[in-house]
């Protein structure tokens, strides 16, 4: 780990067991940990402008190295002052290393397993090849074979001028052996180091990186992986790879993991997002989390309501909601709850209204953002594993009490 407070400070502040509140400075403003991360993949927040984000209190947002590679591509959005002026994005910015995705073509919707969902359709690429100088694939828009390489993603994420870096990584799916996750894990090392050299070379001044401790579901390569990214010139740490076959494989992963990472250094937990699991992170002093979910569950017609038996999921693309006035959930400050009812929200949903996407976009938005503030309130009085449990049990996060 290194230390260089011009490019990225991060200071802990309160702290609970092993949850802790935190405040990660960057050159576009502060992150009040924990937090979660919304994905601005292609450029925006599906559905809303870069000030409506904002105004729901996200002081950072995710961009997709892999999807802006490939359209408009970096030269186009550096010469409009890189992403944060492309997409009129004011405060801090953190990029992924495009490795997720293009590894999910090479191993058959590894996306899917590792998030836990369903085989999905829309976007198919493929990859060529991949060699230790990087990864040929085809771009799923048009078929261009491309490339992409440890110092090419740098060199992209340097473009995109984000605040925080992610290094060039394997992701491996859950089922594949130890002997390949090791292999993969080794190679990721070397990636490693290749990206570091690279930014040190040539990479903004200010743009921190944050190494990547891969491993699989083996502890003794995460003990190897989490050394070695740790030891590196980083400045912060992601946890990625397969975490398993399910949440019971998945928490017992990052169980492990959590403790063999720096007290001091900031904890990001890769393309994880459901409520549960976010409480469960917090609860093993993760710092930053990012995921898909809640804007695609939002496509789908589903909010995320204080509903443990449902999976907090309300689908309201089913039947049943017709002539129902409540709002998606009580208490909700957000404008589809207080302005709208299910009845409403479910018609223009099951009409595939873009109106639906948007109000559903900033509930399940709101929902988090409330989760994660109510969580930092609770580890400063002390309260988190009460606020957790309540939570868990059903109770909304703003009206749990210890945690306003």
């Amino acid at each position: 780990m290194r230390n260089e407070p011009d490019r990225l400070r991060f200071e802990i502040g309160a702290r609970d067991g092993a949850a802790r509140t935190g405040v990660l400075d960057t050159a576009h403003g502060p992150v009040h940990t924990p937090a979660f991360i919304p994905l601005a993949t292609k450029g925006t927040v599906r559905g809303l402008e870069s000030h409506e984000v904002a105004a729901l209190g996200y002081e950072m947002v995710l961009g997709n190295t892999y999807h802006l590679f490939v359209s408009p591509g970096p030269e186009r959005i550096a010469a409009a002052g890189g992403l944060h002026g492309f997409m009129s994005w004011e405060r801090a910015l953190i990029t992924d290393s495009g490795g997720f995705q293009v590894f999910s073509l090479a191993h058959g919707g590894v996306a899917n397993e590792v998030k836990g969902s369903g085989r999905q359709g829309g976007e198919q690429g493929s990859v060529v090849s991949i060699e230790e100088e990087g990864v040929h694939f085809r771009s799923y828009r048009d078929g261009t074979e491309l490339f992409i390489s440890p110092e090419v993603s740098m060199q992209v994420q340097a473009a995109l001028g984000s605040d925080i870096a992610l290094v060039f990584d394997e992701c491996t799916p859950f089922h594949a052996d130890r002997d390949y996750t090791a292999r993969s894990t080794e190679r990721t090392h070397r990636w490693l180091d290749r990206c570091l050299e690279w930014h040190q070379a040539e990479g903004p001044a200010r743009q921190a990186v944050f190494g990547i401790v891969q491993g699989g579901v083996y502890e003794d390569l995460r003990r190897e992986s989490a050394e070695a990214v740790s030891s590196a010139g980083v400045d912060g740490l992601a946890i990625g790879g397969t975490l398993g076959r399910d949440k019971a494989e998945m928490r017992e992963v990052l169980a492990m993991t959590a403790p063999l990472l720096p007290e001091q250094a900031p904890k990001h937990l890769l393309g994880i997002g459901e409520v549960d699991d976010l409480l469960a992170g917090i609860a093993l002093g993760l710092d930053v989390f990012d995921c898909a979910v809640p804007t695609r569950l939002a496509r789908h017609g589903v909010a995320l309501v204080p509903d443990p038996d449902n999976r907090f999921r309300l689908d309201l693309r089913k039947s049943g909601h017709t002539g129902d006035r409540t709002p998606i959930a009580a208490g909700c400050p957000c404008p589809a709850c207080q302005n709208h009812d299910r009845d409403y929200i479910s018609y223009l949903s099951r009409a595939e209204e873009l109106t639906a996407v948007r109000l559903l976009c900033i509930h399940n938005l709101t929902y988090l953002q409330e989760l994660m503030v109510h969580a930092r309130a609770a580890i400063e009085a002390g309260g988190f594993a009460a606020y957790s449990a309540a939570a868990m049990a059903g109770a909304a996060p703003w009206a749990i009490p210890g945690s306003s």
